[in-house]
């Protein structure tokens, strides 16, 4: 019996040389991701066990991202404890504040992560990583201890979902709908446990910013992880960053690997679409409803990557956020920063009344940098829009691409980017 990609990665992981699904194994990870929320109380529990260490500071990246720059003491605390542990244990790779940004984002572009290898966080998020050809997935902190103590997790070996898109998109229509109409189609726990395997000829055109925006919200649909097979686009993506074919291995699943369930997407038929409150499968096509908002936020490990930030600028360029929309744009690391202000985006965000922050995951989870008050309405390009995500348990959370996120905050309401996709104002 043939195996997928996410099985022939962990069996080679665990000294198999085949693993099926509901296999238990211990799993040695290539890579720990640590970042200044979860990983305190993992070290906490290292820490009170007397197992204060780490099994290769090589092997261990920390980001502090989620509530940095501080916005309270507390604040302060957690980001000082990472901080000191980083140097104590002279963990190599730090991206302090100031150098990194969201943490997903700044590890997709590091080189050191590559296909074939397995990494662990205690942030759910984690399977962005796993665009590159790897098997990256979120755990608890009692795991997270374990893997920076031993390097090593149990897993049990996820069935696969083998998602195939054919087709090719109405201009408008973006990874980040093409993953929405998913997760409607398939339910909130649809891929509960399971690996999202994206094929077709879709995937094959799609470029790394796309593929990381589809990986990245596998957990909203219940999954372990997101995966895509490395091909030229892959390949070509890690020269840019230093990395040579044949420093790393390529999995393809087999012929013959059986899937849990195959889903078809026709890619020509999804229209830009809008996850309504309180949960990402609630999608519905944007501009069903004229619904006001008064938020509009672009950001996230979902989609605050450069290729979102032009497509926002595009259509605000020569426009105006609508009176009463709050509009805060965040780029996801300090590099996309900087790229953005190269390319004259953040001159065209804050001539139209938007605001700029720092890189950091802030008003994605309600920390700080545009937290929502009671009854706001936020259209928003990040990936869970659950009670209370952003803020106020009252408020409301739309996402939706960075394009409609844009369109809506000129219009004042939920809007189709469609109509915005001539060029720009004047």
């Amino acid at each position: 019996m043939g195996m997928t990609i996410a099985e022939k990665i962990l069996a080679a992981h665990s000294g198999h040389d085949q693993v099926v699904p509901g296999q238990l194994i211990e799993c040695a990870t290539d890579w720990v991701l640590c970042h200044e929320i979860t990983t305190p109380a993992a070290l906490r529990m290292l820490e009170e066990r007397g197992m204060d260490q780490v099994f290769n500071p090589d092997q261990i990246m920390a980001v502090p991202d989620h509530s940095v720059p501080a916005m309270n003491i507390k604040a302060a605390k957690m980001y000082q404890k990472l901080k000191s542990w980083v140097q104590e244990k002279g963990i190599k790779h730090f991206y302090d504040v100031g150098r990194g940004g969201i943490a997903h984002v700044v590890l997709e572009n590091t080189g050191l992560v590559r296909p074939g290898q397995t990494l662990v966080s205690g942030d759910s998020h984690t399977c962005n990583a796993g665009a590159l050809g790897m098997f990256a997935t979120g755990v608890g902190s009692t795991d997270l201890a374990g893997a920076i103590y031993a390097g090593k997790v149990w897993f049990k070996v996820p069935e696969t979902m083998l998602i195939r898109v054919t087709g090719q998109t109405q201009p408008g229509v973006t990874p980040k709908d093409i993953v929405l109409e998913v997760i409607k189609r398939i339910g909130a726990d649809g891929a509960n446990y399971l690996v999202m395997e994206w094929v077709g000829e879709y995937i094959d055109r799609l470029d790394m910013e796309g593929r990381f925006t589809l990986t990245n919200m596998a957990i909203e649909a219940g999954g372990k992880t997101g995966i895509v097979a490395v091909d030229d686009t892959t390949r070509s993506y890690l020269q840019q960053r230093g990395v040579q074919p044949g420093e790393y291995t390529e999995y393809a699943s087999d012929p013959d690997a059986e899937y849990k369930v195959v889903i078809n997407i026709d890619a020509s038929v999804v229209e830009p679409t809008v996850a309504y409150p309180h949960i990402p499968s609630n999608g519905r096509v944007a501009g069903s409803d004229r619904i006001a908002v008064t938020h509009a936020y672009v950001g996230s490990c979902t989609n605050g990557r450069i290729g979102d930030l032009r497509e926002v600028a595009r259509i605000l360029k020569g426009r105006k956020v609508a009176d009463g929309v709050q509009m805060i744009v965040v780029p996801a690391t300090q590099a996309i920063w900087k790229q953005a202000a190269q390319e004259g985006l953040m001159e065209i965000f804050v001539d139209a009344g938007a605001s700029v922050s720092y890189p950091s995951c802030g008003a994605c989870l309600g920390m700080h940098s545009g937290v929502l008050g009671p009854d706001d309405v936020c259209i928003s390009s990040s990936n869970r829009n659950f009670v209370g995500r952003m803020g106020d348990p009252s408020a409301q959370i739309y996402l939706a691409s960075p394009a409609t996120v844009a369109a809506s905050a000129v219009s004042g309401f939920i809007s189709d980017p469609r109509e915005y996709n001539g060029e720009a104002a004047d």
